[in-house]
């Protein structure tokens, strides 16, 4: 099993480094020849296409296994010394890893078919295909790696790739202006990500993840409180969470299939599935997860009332995805472990759709403005029926998948709510160690997993306990806000999605492009990635906490019909005109996001860019100065030393005579 994952994560790895030598050459050498396919034309299409299809053969095989036989599989690589805790490197499977682990191939391996048609023509194709490798390659060791440093490898690999790829059209200076944000702001919340890590691993003694959670019970209140509210940066980083959600939206700039890999599969998944991974490390701490549910529901409300004012439709999609995401760890807050994994599933699978659907519409448009769109549904119905079930599957259309996965959440967080904030974690993680299991006696809803120890312990067997038994502390009043805000939120999410749809493919057309499906490998992609937003959610309904329940699913069913029932009416009026009209004066706050950029901008940008040029000129007048002087003042002592020393012979005689003379007067007057 391991050894699957090895070369599950090792061939986007190849595959990156072999387009970075290869593919320009590849390029010159086949870009030029009409006999040569077209794939090949457009550089080395095979080199990112290939591998990524073997690792989702791989992962889907692993996936497999551990739905027929679940369990953890662990394997060791190597070890690497340090003088104090040491790096095991080493990788993990079970079914939190599986089943992310194909999703993240799947996307990929869309992303990188989808690219070949949309890149065609770009010069540098061949590095955005190797970035896009790498960036796979990365998420999969984060989710793979059984070691928090290994993951934390994996974890900066996609900082990197992210500035690379969001800026690969760097000569436009939104890009690279995006590009800089993204990593600078992601940079922020890592350095509290990698505090974390090792508050985590130098005290359990370990950073092995089965260690950190087998000896969570040994580890202080604070220790783990201090440790979560740390990792909670990076998390709040990577996905884009309230107060670091602000790059994103922003990363609109670079090329849309980077968007649809960013928001979908790799980078924002990253931060929820490490809450996931390290969950037993949260749910100890009351504070770590008040602090995650209240920046939740900031952040789902806050950018679903954002998207219902944007006028470009990469960022209405941008913003949902900050929303949605913050709907998954709302659910996690509230111990509802399995829905936020299967709403994170689900959204990888419509979002991804969405993003490259949008694609479509641009590459077809020329624009990404909702402005300049209207009526394409005519010329587009691939796109059209593929892009409506993206949008139902966001807004919790049912039968669609978002719909099954969101009602869960808010099931979950609706009985917490009226439980006073308590509610039961099906994913607590609970390890020890006997001889004999005879005598155990073991609850209803507990399975027991057997697993032999190391050889130096062959007489004891380790006991993982996967069960409803952890309970999740919330206060009261925060489990309400979550509630309420996962309601308002599903009705929000309802009008941005109902209205984006309507001005996209409804109305007269408002632009004088011809109307047409672009290339098929778009087209195709989209329409295969329609399947899995569609049914994805029947996949659930073998698990109590993933059926929808009368009560809930038809209030989200109402909430749904409020929000889209008020855009389409405001848009009814006249489908000429934007439905967000009806915002009247609120509407430019919420183009703007509530002005949080601008805020940053005064408090945090500027006093740092006056501290920048105030040390710029200290450093030219007074560092500078000092230096400069000193080395001026050496060459002024020079220039008096070397007058007597000019090389002339006789000048350096009647000086040697003349001192004789002083040196004998001196003697004769004295003396």
């Amino acid at each position: 099993m391991i050894w699957l994952a090895s070369l599950a994560v090792s061939l986007p790895f190849l595959a990156a480094f072999a387009g970075m030598l290869f593919g320009p050459s590849l390029t010159r050498v086949l870009g030029g020849r009409p006999e040569a396919p077209a794939p090949l034309r457009n550089g080395p299409a095979l080199i990112a296409c290939l591998p990524i299809a073997v690792s989702l053969v791989l992962a889907a095989v692993a996936a497999f296994v551990v739905w027929r036989d679940p369990g953890e599989r662990t394997g060791e690589l190597t070890v690497i010394q340090t003088g104090s805790v040491p790096i095991r490197v080493g990788l993990q499977v079970d079914g939190l890893a599986a089943v992310v682990g194909l999703m993240v191939c799947c996307v990929a391996l869309a992303v990188q078919v989808y690219s070949v048609a949309y890149m065609r023509g770009d010069r540098r194709y061949s590095s955005y295909a190797a970035f896009v490798s790498m960036f796979t390659a990365a998420m999969l060791l984060v989710v793979y790696s059984g070691d928090l440093l290994v993951l934390y490898a994996g974890w900066e690999v996609m900082g990197i790739c992210s500035y690379f790829l969001i800026g690969h059209h760097w000569e436009d200076r939104a890009n690279s202006r995006a590009a800089v944000k993204a990593f600078l702001v992601t940079r922020l919340g890592d350095v509290g990500f990698l505090l974390g890590i090792l508050v985590l691993g130098t005290q359990a003694g370990s950073f092995e993840i089965d260690e950190i959670l087998r000896d969570q019970g040994a580890l202080s209140g604070t220790t783990t409180t201090v440790a979560a509210l740390l990792l909670l940066a990076g998390v709040a980083g990577k996905s884009a969470q309230f107060p670091l959600h602000t790059w994103l939206p922003d990363a609109m700039a670079g090329p849309t299939p980077i968007s649809a890999l960013i928001h979908a599969a790799t980078m924002v998944a990253a931060g929820i599935y490490v809450v996931a991974r390290l969950y037993d490390v949260f749910v100890t701490s009351t504070a770590a997860l008040t602090v995650l549910a209240v920046a939740a529901v900031i952040s789902m409300v806050g950018a679903a009332l954002a998207a219902l004012a944007q006028d470009d439709l990469k960022r209405v999609l941008a913003y949902s995805t900050i929303s949605q995401l913050a709907v998954m760890a709302a659910g996690l807050a509230v111990g509802a472990y399995n829905p936020a994994i299967f709403h994170l599933l689900t959204h990888g699978a419509f979002k991804a759709l969405l993003f490259l659907s949008a694609g479509c519409v641009i590459v077809v448009a020329g624009s990404n403005l909702l402005a300049h769109y209207g009526g394409l549904r005519r010329g587009m119905p691939i796109t059209f029926w593929s892009m409506t079930v993206g949008f139902a599957a966001l807004a919790g259309v049912p039968p669609f998948s978002g719909w099954f996965s969101k009602d869960s959440v808010i099931e979950a967080a609706q009985h917490a709510a009226l439980h006073g904030g308590e509610s039961t974690s099906a994913t607590a993680l609970h390890r020890f160690s006997v001889d004999d299991t005879s005598s155990l006696q073991w609850p209803g809803d507990v399975v027991p997993t057997f697993q032999k120890l190391p050889s130096a312990y062959q007489s004891e067997l380790s006991i993982d306990l996967r069960a409803a038994t952890a309970v999740v502390d919330l206060p009261a009043g925060v489990a309400w806000l979550v509630y309420l805000g996962l309601l308002l939120t599903v009705a929000l999410t309802a009008a941005y999605a109902m209205r984006a749809w309507l001005m996209t493919f409804f109305g007269e057309p408002r632009g004088t492009y011809e109307i047409r499906e672009p290339s098929r490998f778009m087209s195709w992609t989209v329409a295969a990635l329609a399947v899995p937003a569609a049914i994805l959610g029947f996949f659930g309904l073998g698990k109590e906490d993933l059926r929808p329940h009368l009560g809930a699913a038809l209030l989200s069913v109402l909430l749904v019909a409020v929000g889209a029932g008020a855009a389409y009416l405001l848009w009814n009026r006249d489908p000429a005109l934007d439905p967000a009209r009806a915002l009247g004066g609120v509407r430019p706050v919420l183009a703007r996001a509530f002005y949080v950029d601008e805020l940053y901008a005064v408090a945090i940008v500027r006093p740092v860019q006056a501290l920048a040029r105030y040390v710029v000129t200290f450093d030219r007048r007074q560092v500078d100065g000092a230096v400069v002087g000193t080395g001026r003042g050496a060459r002024w002592l020079g220039g008096l030393l070397r007058v007597p020393q000019n090389g002339n012979a006789q000048t350096y005689l009647t000086g040697l005579l003349a001192g004789v003379v002083v040196i004998v007067a001196g003697v004769v007057i004295f003396l």
